[in-house]
């Protein structure tokens, strides 16, 4: 063995999957994947900073996670204002702490066929998903290299990363963007201490699916293209969320981890 290689150490091995003592903040944190993520984290024994614009859906979200007996801050944000993350992740880290964990996992879509598309309906969908990811990863990365910590920064992309579906340009495109700004980060930022990647969810069933999901025609659909024969859930997500925030990844950066039940691997 090459002598500047080491061995697993067998004693260690559930500790690698574990949070104690970090300190994560989830965007998009008051329902499904977000508050899975959240909720995955707790469970592995970090502390959350819940963020979503709905202060009561946060608050409600949050009853459920301090459970776990884990820390937990209420960090209500409209992240559609990009020019005000700065100012208000500064605030918000001078209130409450700094997170060593980043998961944006905040998006929204909006449905038209291209050419009908409107630019707000781009602006706000490109603001979301892509702008404000990367303002907040940027502000994340800066307070981590001004107080000397790594970090962890986790992206949740799409299916829509590496494919299409009709009437879905601007999701289409944030995703394919944060597939990319996940690689650009990482490449910038390793040097530094910050590992990025992200996470490209199949079809997830929560609140915001359930069109989607009790209508017959497309669940049947999507249960027969999925290699997997079913949706796939929010602790479907949260859980490869988790190993990417633990320090069992750490010589993993710039990956998208599809989390699709096989789906791009077949046509």
């Amino acid at each position: 063995m090459n002598p500047s290689m080491s061995s697993p150490q067998p004693g260690g091995f559930a500790d690698k999957f574990q949070l104690q003592g970090r300190c994560a903040l989830v965007t998009g944190a008051s329902k499904g994947i977000g508050f899975g993520i959240a909720q995955a984290m707790a469970a592995a024994g970090a502390d959350v900073m819940l963020v979503a614009r709905n202060q009561a859906e946060l608050e409600t979200a949050a009853g459920t996670l301090r459970e776990t007996g884990r820390q937990v801050r209420v960090c209500p944000f409209d992240l559609r204002n990009t020019d005000e993350i700065p100012a208000w992740f500064a605030k918000t880290i001078e209130t409450y702490g700094r997170p060593d964990i980043l998961v944006n996992a905040a998006g929204i879509t909006r449905r038209a066929p291209a050419e009908d598309l409107t630019i707000k309906d781009w602006d706000d969908t490109l603001a979301i998903n892509l702008t404000a990811a990367f303002v907040l990863s940027q502000a994340f990365a800066r307070n981590c290299f001004a107080t000397g910590v790594r970090g962890k920064i986790i992206n949740i992309a799409s299916l829509m990363t590496a494919a299409a579906r009709r009437t879905t340009a601007a999701y289409t495109a944030s995703k394919g963007g944060i597939g990319q700004l996940t690689k650009a980060l990482a490449v910038d930022w390793a040097d530094k201490g910050i590992l990025v990647n992200a996470i490209a969810p199949g079809y997830i069933a929560t609140k915001l699916t359930e069109p989607l999901v009790t209508d017959p025609k497309f669940d049947e659909w999507v249960k027969q293209r999925c290699p997997l024969a079913r949706w796939g859930t929010p602790e479907d997500v949260a859980w490869p969320a988790v190993f990417l925030a633990s320090s069992a990844a750490d010589f993993i950066t710039g990956q998208v981890l599809f989390v699709d039940g096989g789906w791009m691997a077949t046509f």
